[in-house]
């Protein structure tokens, strides 16, 4: 038996990256930040996200940057070459299944800078 799921909470970096395919299908790309307690102070711990179909759609409609969200899906590395160097490279991306739009960043105090759990 084998497990791989991610649930995050966190707020969006910046706005939906979408792309259109000539296939029909949608893909967007978002960063989002959580908040890891720490014993001096609260870092935001920084993900890629990758959103495919009907969920790419909503989050192009209705996600932007500041936007709080919840996010299920699976945790994946994507590889590449670099081109300069040809240094075999990854990095972790999750392949979100299921968006939940929780609040707006208008919603009390939610500046990038500030990533206190209260904003969460």
């Amino acid at each position: 038996m084998t497990i791989n799921i991610v649930h995050l909470i966190g707020r969006v970096g910046g706005d939906p990256e979408m792309r259109y395919f000539d296939s029909g299908k949608t893909k967007c790309r978002l960063t989002l930040a959580v908040n890891r307690r720490t014993r001096n102070s609260d870092e935001p711990d920084w993900f890629e996200l990758e959103l495919w179909g009907k969920t790419a759609e909503v989050a192009g409609n209705y996600v932007r940057k500041g936007k709080q969200i919840a996010v299920k899906g699976s945790l994946k590395f994507d590889s590449w070459n670099d081109r300069q160097t040809g240094v075999s490279r990854s990095k972790p991306v999750i392949v979100v299944d299921q968006l939940d739009l929780l609040g707006s960043k208008n919603e009390g105090d939610s500046s990038m800078s500030d990533m206190s759990p209260d904003n969460f």
